[in-house]
C-alpha cells in the first residue's frame, strides 16, 4: 500500500488542485480512467469549438453568397480532424509531464474506495488523509433496449468521417451545437428531444427563433417524442420512438446520445467512506467539502452544487485546494454566470428566464426585439437574431440577458460584468462603446 497525503481523480479541474497541494509539500497522487487533461481539453469544450469555427465559416460563406463572395466554399471534415488533434493530443503529454515534475504520482485506471481512506486503481492500492473527487461527468444512462448502439460526444469529436444521416437523441446543448456544426458539411441531421420545446433553460422566444432558423438550415427537431429502443438493421440504426401515444421509428446512419450527463461517480463505491451524494454529484458545502465526510472535498461536474460549466470547474477548483490545504475559511462565490449555446449563431444567457421572472412576482421591464435589421446582423447577411433584457423596474439593475446572433457569446459578457458589479440599465445606456460592434448594440437593448 502507497501512503500519500492527498489523492485527486480526475485532471481537469483536479489538476490545478494536485499542483496547488504538491507545491506546498504535500505527498499527492493523482488518478484519471481517461486520457490526462480532462474533459474541456480533449473532448469537450475545447475541440468542439474548433469544429464550431469552421463551420462558422462555411455558413458566413454561405450567407454572403452574392455580397462579395462569389463561390460555394469546399469543406473537408478530414482536414478540420487534423486540425482539432493539433489541439488535442499534446495537451496529454504536456499534463503528464507538468505533474510528474511537480513530484505528483501519476495513476491511469479507474479509481473504486475498498475501505475508508483507501483507494484501489487496477492493481494499486493506496491511501490517504485527504481525497478530491473531480472526475466530471458520464452521459446519463437512459435504460432502453440498445443504448449501447448510440456514440457519445467523446466518440463523436474523433469521427474520422461524417456519414449522410446523424440523429441525436436530446435536445440540449450538444445535440443543437452537433447538428449545426454536421449541417454545413452536407448532413441531414435529426434531434429527438422528450420535451415541449428544447434548451429548457434558455428564453422561450429566442429558443424558438433559433428552432425556426435550424429547421430552415435542414435540421429536422422533434419534439414530445421519446427513444424507447434502438436496433441495428442493414447496417443502419432504427430508432422507435413514441410520439403522444403513437409509435414512430427514424431510420439513421449515424446515432448520438446527446440526452445530459450525470456525475461520473456511481461505481466508486463511495459509501465505504460515507460520501453522501445524488444525482447531482457527491452533495458538498459552500468549501467544496463533503457534507458527509471532512476528509473529501469535490470540485466541477462531479458534485452537486455550480453549473457543469469548465470555468465553474475551475473556481471551485481554486477554492477547494485553499480550504483543504489552509482549512475551510473561503466560501465559493458563483455571481452570475453566462452561458452559451453554441449553434450558429450562438445563444447566450446570463441571469433569470422572463418565465422565472414572472414566478419570483418580480416587477421588472422586458425589452425584447429581433435584430435581423440591425447593421451587426445586416452586415453579414445573419438571418436570425434577436435580444431580450429583464431589468428590475425598481433598481434598474439588469436581472436576465438573452442574446441570439453574431457574437452573442461574447457580448453576454458585458451583461454578466454589468450584474456582477451593480452597473444599472441607466449607466449603459449613457456609456459610449467602440463602434461599429455588438458591443455598442447594448446601449439600445437596454
Amino acid at each position: 500500500m502507497e501512503k500519500f497525503d492527498v489523492i485527486v481523480i480526475g485532471t481537469g479541474s483536479g489538476n490545478s488542485v494536485a499542483m496547488r497541494c504538491a507545491a506546498t509539500g504535500k505527498k499527492t497522487a493523482i488518478i484519471d480512467n481517461q486520457p490526462f487533461s480532462g474533459t474541456c481539453a480533449l473532448r469537450g469544450c475545447d475541440p468542439k469549438k474548433v469544429l464550431v469555427g469552421i463551420a462558422h465559416a462555411l455558413s458566413l460563406n454561405q450567407q454572403l453568397q452574392g455580397k462579395g463572395i462569389a463561390t460555394i466554399a469546399t469543406h473537408s471534415w478530414k482536414d478540420l480532424m487534423q486540425f482539432k488533434t493539433s489541439f488535442t493530443e499534446p495537451k496529454i503529454p504536456k499534463t503528464e509531464v507538468g505533474l510528474k515534475e511537480a513530484g505528483i504520482a501519476t495513476f491511469h485506471g479507474r479509481a473504486k474506495f475498498i475501505a475508508e481512506n483507501t483507494i484501489q486503481v487496477n492493481e494499486n492500492i493506496l491511501h490517504a488523509e485527504k481525497f478530491v473527487i473531480a472526475n466530471g461527468a458520464t452521459p446519463t444512462k437512459l435504460s432502453i433496449p440498445g443504448e449501447d448502439l448510440l456514440i457519445d460526444s467523446t466518440a463523436f469529436l474523433e469521427l474520422k468521417e461524417l456519414p449522410e444521416e446523424i440523429l441525436f437523441v436530446g435536445g440540449g446543448f450538444i445535440a443543437f451545437e452537433f447538428a449545426h456544426i454536421v449541417s454545413r458539411f452536407g448532413v441531414k441531421a435529426t434531434i429527438v428531444h422528450r420535451g415541449k420545446r428544447p434548451l429548457v433553460n434558455f428564453d422561450a422566444d429566442l429558443v424558438k427563433l433559433l428552432l425556426k432558423a435550424s429547421e430552415e438550415l435542414g435540421i429536422q427537431v422533434v419534439l414530445n417524442t421519446e427513444v424507447k429502443n434502438i436496433a441495428e438493421e442493414n447496417n443502419r440504426f432504427i430508432v422507435h420512438a413514441e410520439q403522444e401515444g403513437k409509435d414512430i421509428q427514424f431510420s439513421t446512419s449515424l446515432a448520438v446520445h446527446a440526452a445530459g450527463r450525470t456525475a461520473d461517480i456511481q461505481d466508486m463505491n463511495l459509501e465505504k467512506m460515507n460520501i453522501s451524494f445524488d444525482k447531482k454529484g457527491v452533495t458538498v458545502n459552500d468549501y467544496m467539502q463533503s457534507v458527509s465526510n471532512e476528509n473529501v472535498y469535490s470540485c466541477g461536474d462531479a458534485n452537486d452544487k455550480g453549473l457543469p460549466l469548465t470555468p465553474v470547474a475551475a473556481k471551485e477548483g481554486i477554492v477547494l485546494a485553499d480550504n483543504l490545504l489552509k482549512g475551510n475559511y473561503k466560501k465559493i462565490e458563483y455571481g452570475h454566470i453566462p452561458s452559451n449555446v453554441f449553434t450558429i449563431p450562438a445563444l447566450g444567457a446570463v441571469g433569470l428566464t422572463e418565465q422565472e421572472a414572472k414566478n419570483k412576482n418580480l416587477n421588472y421591464t422586458v425589452h425584447f426585439k429581433e435584430t435581423t435589421d440591425w447593421y451587426s446582423s445586416r452586415r453579414l447577411n445573419e438571418p436570425v437574431s434577436a435580444f431580450k433584457i429583464l431589468v428590475d423596474r425598481e433598481t434598474d439593475l439588469i436581472i436576465g440577458a438573452h442574446l441570439l446572433g453574431p457574437n452573442a457569446e461574447e457580448t453576454i459578457n458585458l451583461f454578466t460584468l454589468a450584474m456582477n458589479a451593480g452597473i444599472t440599465a441607466s449607466v449603459l445606456r449613457k456609456t459610449i462603446f467602440s463602434y461599429p460592434t455588438n458591443a455598442s448594440d447594448v446601449v439600445h437593448m437596454v
